[in-house]
């Protein structure tokens, strides 16, 4: 199986200072190591918003601060280490024991079809690289930064037509920052107040969330992952049974890293009869699953659908939700309290609630797990952009659909104000084509790649109150995309009229309905008074 190639190579004098703290110098998939835990964590945050490589943030950024001399560390007690968490996973089976150690890991010009699937594990942090403050303009040995599947290599006349389909895109995207920043600079002009530097931020920004539906899924991107043992096994075995061939090819070469720096954690994973089993497990439950399903739903039209619905909720949740409150406060039992809270007039479990959330001064005052005895499931169909951003949550229940163009594609006002909208519509047809050509040649599983980021993609959430507090109040801030803070008001909006549970999404007292012309703006003007702070 062919392993992909970094794109970024390293002089002598670079490659040298690298080699103690990366497992590798050559390759895009690695993990870190040597290093004092915040400075991993912050290589990984710069990801965010930049468009170097980790180890480029390293030399240019971090190198200087690591000290003089440092060299890897004594390798001295791991052999026994090793053996002795052998036995004792072998002897117990004990899977807690894998949760006690972890790595750091970065996985570089992974496509964003890849990155939804690292970014699927609960127990994990991620750190993806941004599509709002990173332009994806630079064109690595004379290429634009897209994937393009190993699977196309045995049609070379239709791999012709997805790298040509790509290249508009990109182009497309590239050729329109300017004039959209141009459009904004007219709409918004620079207020006495910013500088330069916040004005040109607020401003990249909002052309660059207006342009982001231009970039495909095949689009590639950084991704920083911190795990367990436990999890990155658990993340392995599945991307050992996925069916596409770049997922398998990083999920090998996680392996290998790993191996260099969590050897023990992972001795199961490609033994045939551990991890085979469950990979075995994995795709042949899937495909047999997707066939049977196949004759259950295949050509029933869906029904029309808002962007946001509210399919599932408890009627009774704001009762139980108020005698859960009363749980710790009380000797009593959950049902007697359930039926005490049942015969409280509406104000009374109102008034309770506000007690307990207290006095919230800001989103990250959370009230106690009452707030988790009462459930919502939403429905939503937005553009992959949107759900990109809204995946990340993953302490609650979140499924997606492939990614398609059966659900049409959306279409920003400033595209039209702009003069873009016939460059727009051209990328969204040729992307529908180009899938529906995937499709048809039975390369089904290949097609979302094709698919640009405009396209809406149908999911579910499913999440407790508490989990939903945490969503909405973080979502709809006023420097959000506003893809994911409409929809996000609109939870919150059938959380109190849809559901009743007035008092519970009067609990969310930070959500926010405003409507913000420069999502960015404020932020900016706070980060940048917070860097003066810290010069002075």
């Amino acid at each position: 199986m062919a392993l992909p190639v970094a794109a970024e190579s390293f002089t002598p004098e670079e490659t040298r200072a690298l080699a103690p703290y990366f497992t590798n110098t050559d390759r895009p998939i690695f993990a870190l190591t040597n290093l004092p835990e915040t400075v991993k964590g912050a290589l990984f945050a710069r990801y965010s918003r930049s468009a170097k490589s980790v180890r480029r943030l390293f030399l240019d950024e971090f190198l200087g601060d690591i000290a003089e001399g440092a060299n890897r560390t004594s390798t001295a007690g791991t052999a026994r280490a090793d053996k002795l968490f052998a036995r004792v996973f072998s002897e117990y089976g004990d899977d807690s024991v894998a949760q006690l150690g972890g790595a750091h890991l970065a996985c570089e010009g992974v496509s964003n079809v890849l990155t939804k699937v690292l970014e699927w594990g609960r127990l994990m942090a991620y750190l993806e690289q941004s599509t709002r403050y990173v332009p994806y303009t630079d064109k690595p040995n004379g290429q634009w930064k897209y994937h393009v599947p190993a699977e196309l290599d045995a049609q070379p006349p239709l791999r012709a037509a997805f790298i040509e389909v790509m290249d508009d895109a990109f182009e497309t995207y590239a050729r329109w920052i300017p004039a959209m920043e141009a459009h904004f600079r007219a709409k918004y002009p620079k207020s006495a107040q910013d500088s330069d530097g916040v004005y040109k931020s607020v401003i990249r920004a909002k052309a660059l969330d207006t342009l982001r539906g231009l970039l495909p899924a095949a689009t590639t991107s950084n991704v920083g992952l911190f795990g367990t043992g436990q999890a990155f096994e658990a993340l392995l075995l599945r991307m050992l049974a996925h069916p596409l061939t770049e997922v398998r090819s990083c999920a090998q070469q996680m392996l290998n890293e790993l191996r260099e720096v969590i050897p023990a954690f992972l001795t199961r994973v490609d033994q045939p009869d551990r991890g085979g089993r469950w990979i075995d497990y994995f795709s042949e439950t899937r495909a047999q699953f997707e066939l049977l399903a196949e004759g259950h739903v295949a050509g029933i039209d869906a029904d029309a659908r808002d962007e946001v619905t509210l399919t599932d909720f408890d009627p009774d949740g704001e009762t139980k939700v108020v005698a859960a409150a009363l749980y710790a406060a009380s000797a009593l039992p959950d049902d007697q309290l359930q039926r005490i809270a049942r015969s409280m007039s509406a104000d009374d479990r109102a008034q309770l609630l506000r007690a307990y959330n207290g006095n919230r001064t800001n989103r990250r005052h959370k009230p106690g797990r009452a707030f988790e005895r009462t459930n919502y499931r939403f429905d939503v169909l937005a553009d992959y952009g949107a759900f990109r951003d809204l995946q990340r949550h993953r302490l609650l229940t979140l499924e997606w659909q492939p990614l398609s163009n059966r659900h049409g594609y959306v279409e920003p006002a400033a595209v039209e104000d702009a003069g873009a909208l016939a460059d727009w519509r051209r990328v969204m047809d040729r992307s529908a084509t180009l899938y529906e050509q995937l499709a048809d040649r039975g390369l089904k599983p290949l097609a979302p790649y094709a698919v640009v980021m405009a396209y809406r993609v149908r999911f579910y959430m499913d999440m407790n109150a508490r989990e939903a507090m945490h969503v909405i109040e973080l979502r709809t801030a006023p420097q959000g995309h506003p893809s994911y803070r409409r929809i996000c008001q609109l939870m919150h909006t059938a959380i109190a009229e849809v559901a009743g549970h007035r008092a519970i999404a009067g609990a969310m007292r930070f959500a926010d309905h405003s409507e913000v012309e420069l999502e960015r703006l404020q932020s900016e003007r706070n980060l940048e008074k917070k860097r003066q702070s810290l010069t002075q």
